[in-house]
């Protein structure tokens, strides 16, 4: 169906008003009273008045109004390149329909965000708190457990105040990483990118976490062929390693593997893969599992120890080397963290 314009509607009232002319005229003719004198004079200055006056009523009345409307609506989007107006035969309720149902999904849109914003918002505050209530409220029992006398006995002082120490330094490492993210974020913290063998920074860091990984009976290795170079920061890439490698140590099982594989890639990258054969993630977890403070796990997690921002921080660093990283994961079965680097020449 053809828009109407202000003309068309015009020629619509003015076609069944001669329409209606038509068929009275062919009335008088079937009854035989015939065609009465300056009949049909009159009915063309009928239509002609009815064309004349429709076309000004639609553009004065209507046209006008819903042009103001749509200049606004136009004015409050900011498109670029918008219009300041419209043609004068433009179909402007057409027009004016598809800008408020543009309008329309937009808000929805931004109202929809705005909600993710909010619950994304209450959800970290709630984490933020209970990270931090744990190992104050451990701190401030210790305390007070030492001022009300235990300060005295030599068999508790001590253990209380490493206990507490052990607190601090947990608050410590939650505001660290907290600020490093934030950094990250925000661009302040610049990338030193150099060329590195991505090879052997990984078995650098196995060896330092050697100790820790035989504590709880998990073997890493570093299955890259030597070397593997790439364009990266050193001190980023070692943190991202040094995360996955904790995970993989506190959620592996008892004689359990942690591998580190790298791909060549053609477009002048490489794929890194970070994979173990643990606990594994249950698929509504994987999603969020790089948002800040999120647990799978909460109370296991949280009785490992660490901040709960280790992913977050590892995504962000991929992330500003100008990477990606995904995981897959089954519970049972095993995870694996996959991301790019550019190769080095």
């Amino acid at each position: 169906m053809p828009h109407l314009t202000p003309r068309r509607t015009a020629l619509l009232v003015a076609t069944t008003i001669l329409a209606a002319l038509g068929l009275v005229v062919l009335l008088l003719v079937l009854s035989g009273q015939g065609i009465p004198a300056g009949l049909l004079p009159a009915a063309a200055v009928a239509v002609v008045a009815a064309y004349i006056a429709t076309l000004l009523l639609v553009k004065r009345f209507i046209q006008a109004r819903v042009s103001l409307i749509l200049r606004r609506i136009n004015d409050i989007r900011m498109t670029a390149g918008g219009r300041a107006g419209t043609e004068p035969d433009a179909d402007v309720l057409g027009e004016l329909d598809s800008e408020v149902t543009a309008w329309a999904e937009q808000r929805s849109e931004e109202i929809t965000e705005l909600k993710a914003r909010e619950q994304f918002r209450r959800e970290f505050i709630g984490n933020l708190a209970h990270e931090l209530k744990t190992p104050i409220f451990n701190i401030q029992g210790y305390i007070l457990t030492l001022l009300e006398g235990g300060l005295e006995d030599a068999k508790v002082n001590r253990d209380f105040l490493n206990r507490a120490s052990n607190g601090v330094d947990r608050l410590i490492k939650i505001v660290e990483d907290l600020d490093m993210i934030t950094q990250l974020e925000s661009g302040v913290m610049s990338m030193r990118m150099v060329r590195m063998d991505l090879a052997e920074l990984v078995r650098g860091l196995i060896s330092e976490l050697e100790i820790q990984a035989r504590e709880k009976q998990v073997k890493l290795v570093c299955a890259m062929p030597e070397p593997v170079w790439v364009m990266a920061d050193r001190d980023r890439m070692a943190q991202v390693f040094l995360n996955l490698f904790t995970n993989a140590i506190n959620y592996g099982r008892d004689g359990g593997r942690c591998e580190v594989r790298a791909f060549p890639l053609e477009d002048e990258q490489v794929l890194v893969e970070v994979s173990d054969d643990g606990i594994g993630i249950s698929a509504e977890h994987l999603p969020r599992l790089f948002e800040r403070f999120y647990r799978v796990g909460k109370s296991r997690a949280r009785h490992e120890g660490g901040s709960g921002l280790g992913l977050a921080i590892v995504k962000h660093i991929v992330e500003s080397h100008g990477q990606g990283i995904s995981v897959r994961s089954e519970e049972g079965r095993g995870t694996t963290f996959s991301f790019t680097l550019a190769a080095a020449r």
